[in-house]
């Protein structure tokens, strides 16, 4: 089978020549907020409570939040410092696409305030926190699945053997948004405030979720056609599983909201629809998982090198463990409570190593330099 030869890169390659490293910092950083705030947003809901999961999951969430605000402050000096360099960052075919990480990184941080954080820094912080953390995300994630695909049909060069995961991330975010505004709906005063929030999350929900079925079914004919790249690329097939898992997320999350905000009859059927919807979807995702591990030990086995695109192999399978979550508690079923929490296991020793491997290769300069 003929292999791609494309190649994704690993921190940034249009940067103008500077000696201070962290000024090259670009989008792609966002992902590592969006895998480290999922690791404590997923702990906080898991069917399966066990002593200090609270605790550790705030220290994740303090840990994700000073994340994004460092790296808020190093891509906006660098937008200011580098602004024609930035703006080629959007004329980047592969590089492009994860402006879509920066507002889920927002919305990823601002459930974690509501979920955990609460007891951190106070309820009614935690709420405005998460409010305003929401409102941005939603923005930013709305713009780029508007502007990123007009730029691929417009300006990107792309080749017919050029579809990846990372496609996904400009289309994903109003399905974030859609999940974490479900948390919000019930802190909303005003019924017809409540009945909006839900109809707009759920329009949202639509928006991500029948862009995502579209790239998705080109990823797979890539992978048919052209087989895999064989470089560090092969992690972002794992993204495709961020859709999925988010959608089940979102269903639940949605029709357990549903009974605070519209008529019960309605919300009565968007209950059935979390289970309806989730079920399948849930068993897509499996499949989608085992075939994602194959290829990326596959990868491994020929020698995948290290790079920002490990990232991928994080909150796909969060959200992963939040939806089999939403799930375990629409249907009761002690499978998906168990089958739940080993996923999480397997988030949690995913971070571990992902995190570690990040921490080391910045110290070394690899990740943060110019490529």
């Amino acid at each position: 089978m003929q292999q791609s030869t494309l190649t994704l890169p690993e921190t940034i390659d249009l940067v103008e020549p500077t000696p201070r490293r962290l000024h090259h910092v670009g989008p792609n950083w966002f992902a590592s907020v969006m895998g480290t705030g999922i690791v404590a947003t997923a702990a906080a809901s898991l069917p399966i409570q066990v002593p200090g999961l609270r605790g550790f999951a705030q220290v994740v969430w303090v840990l994700a939040a000073a994340l994004l605000a460092v790296l808020v402050l190093l891509v906006g000096s660098f937008w200011v410092r580098h602004p024609a360099v930035a703006r080629g960052h959007a004329r980047n075919a592969s590089m492009a696409h994860f402006y879509g990480a920066a507002p889920m990184a927002l919305l990823t941080v601002g459930a974690g305030a509501l979920l955990v954080g609460g007891d951190l820094i106070g309820a009614d912080v935690a709420l405005r926190l998460d409010w305003t953390l929401w409102i941005l995300g939603t923005a930013g994630g709305l713009v780029t699945a508007a502007t990123i695909p007009f730029m691929m049909v417009t300006q990107h060069d792309v080749g017919p053997d050029a579809a990846f995961g990372g496609w996904l991330m400009p289309v994903v975010p109003p399905m974030v948004s859609a999940a974490t505004g479900a948390l919000l709906i019930p802190h909303i005063a005003s019924e017809t405030g409540r009945a909006t929030m839900l109809y707009a999350c759920f329009a949202m929900f639509g928006l991500s979720m029948i862009a995502a079925l579209i790239i998705t079914t080109m990823i797979w004919s890539r992978l048919v056609h052209y087989g895999t790249s064989g470089t560090a690329r092969v992690a972002t097939l794992w993204i495709v599983l961020g859709p999925l898992g988010q959608s089940v997320t979102a269903a639940g999350l949605l029709g357990s909201s549903a009974a605070t905000a519209i008529d019960p009859q309605i919300a009565g059927g968007l209950q059935i629809f979390a289970v309806l919807f989730g079920v399948p979807v849930w068993g897509f995702a499996v499949l989608w998982i085992v075939l994602a591990t194959s290829l990326t030990v596959r990868t491994l086995r020929r020698g995948m090198p290290f790079a920002l695109t490990w990232w991928s192999l994080t909150f796909p399978v969060g959200t992963f463990v939040t939806g089999t979550t939403q799930l375990a508690l629409h249907t009761g079923l002690p499978a998906l409570r168990i089958a739940a929490a080993i996923s999480y296991v397997c988030l949690l020793a995913t971070w571990c190593l992902v995190a570690t491997r990040t921490v080391h290769g910045s110290v070394r300069g690899e990740l943060l330099g110019p490529r």
